[in-house]
């Protein structure tokens, strides 16, 4: 029983501690969890909502890493297999003084890309209230694409409101060409659509927001907002009834790690849609967390409790 899911590929992170080293020099490294869907999950879970989070896993130490990481996060793991044949990815990222980190991925083969989809067949919906897709997921293997697919037709079927955040990885793809087909049919199933600028860019040809915006709502099967992420500008709002506004961003002292930002974003405006506050309260939450990550080296280590998200919306003085 949760009010919240998500389907993806946990990781096991090694970031480096040595600012400005490239990944061949750098010697120290911590290591935490990390993967853009487990990141929303952990930013809803400590916002206090219930979760379930739904991979596969190797038993391997990274997989016993992971189960315990998301026990101590208060994730549920209800719906995650586990197996002797295939070993769970992990990753490197190097710490940059600015800019955005290199990032290099162990993930193919991995027991996420062996996904068995019939595990989907034990989802209890009945209290779900959420669910957020990524195109990370379905980027990894066809079997992921698979089960990606049949679980957002058991979302239909259930009519559970869905965010779908294209999280573009142009290395998990075989060709450019079919991501974009591929993520913009899988972004039309989503009620609420989540693109960066930039990915609208390489998704649709376009930067300028509403016209990314119109892009997705005019071929959304059931897509009612499209929200575009403007980075430290904010966020610009277009519903299907042509209501448009722009929800502008926090500004921060420094960005130790912009890594989980836009995960952080989704996290925010779930919780806040969960409980009922408006789109643009719901906005405003997105992108206190998103400037709040920002902040951390993890990717989800900035995430708010209920309490420090109550500190930050009053030290940025916003009325709720």
């Amino acid at each position: 029983m949760s009010e919240f899911l998500t389907i993806g590929e946990p990781i096991a992170l090694f970031g480096s501690e040595e600012v400005d080293k490239s990944l061949k020099d750098a010697s120290h490294f911590q290591k935490f969890l990390a993967g853009a869907e487990v990141n929303v999950t952990v930013g809803v879970s400590r916002l206090g909502h219930t979760t379930q989070y739904i991979t596969k896993l190797g038993e391997d130490p990274f997989g016993e890493f992971i189960i315990d990481q998301l026990n101590k996060n208060k994730i549920g793991t209800d719906y995650i297999d586990e197996t002797k044949d295939y070993w769970t990815a992990f990753q490197l990222k190097d710490r940059v003084s600015t800019g955005d980190p290199n990032i290099f991925y162990f993930r193919k083969g991995s027991a996420a890309a062996h996904f068995d989809k019939t595990i989907l067949d034990r989802i209890d919906f009945s209290d779900v209230k959420f669910a957020h897709l990524s195109g990370i997921f379905p980027a990894i293997s066809k079997e992921a694409l698979e089960g990606f697919r049949y679980l957002v037709q058991l979302l239909k079927e259930h009519q559970t409101r869905t965010t779908f955040d294209p999280n573009l990885r142009p290395q998990l793809w075989e060709s450019q060409a079919i991501m974009v087909e591929t993520i913009n049919e899988l972004a039309s199933h989503a009620e609420i659509i989540l693109p960066g600028i930039n990915e609208g860019e390489i998704l649709m040809g376009s930067r300028d927001p509403e016209t990314i915006a119109d892009f997705y709502l005019q071929n959304g099967e059931v897509t009612q907002t499209v929200i575009v992420k403007l980075g430290e500008e904010g966020a610009f709002v277009k519903q299907k009834n042509g209501k448009s506004f722009t929800v502008p961003g926090f500004k921060v002292k420094e960005v130790v790690d912009t890594v989980g930002a836009g995960d952080g974003f989704a996290a925010g405006l779930i919780t806040a849609l969960i409980e009922d506050k408006t789109l643009k309260e719901a906005v405003i939450r997105a992108n206190a967390i998103g400037a709040l990550a920002v902040q951390s080296p993890g990717d989800n280590d900035g995430y708010p409790t209920p309490a420090e998200l109550e500190t930050f919306l009053n030290e940025h003085k916003v009325v709720k």
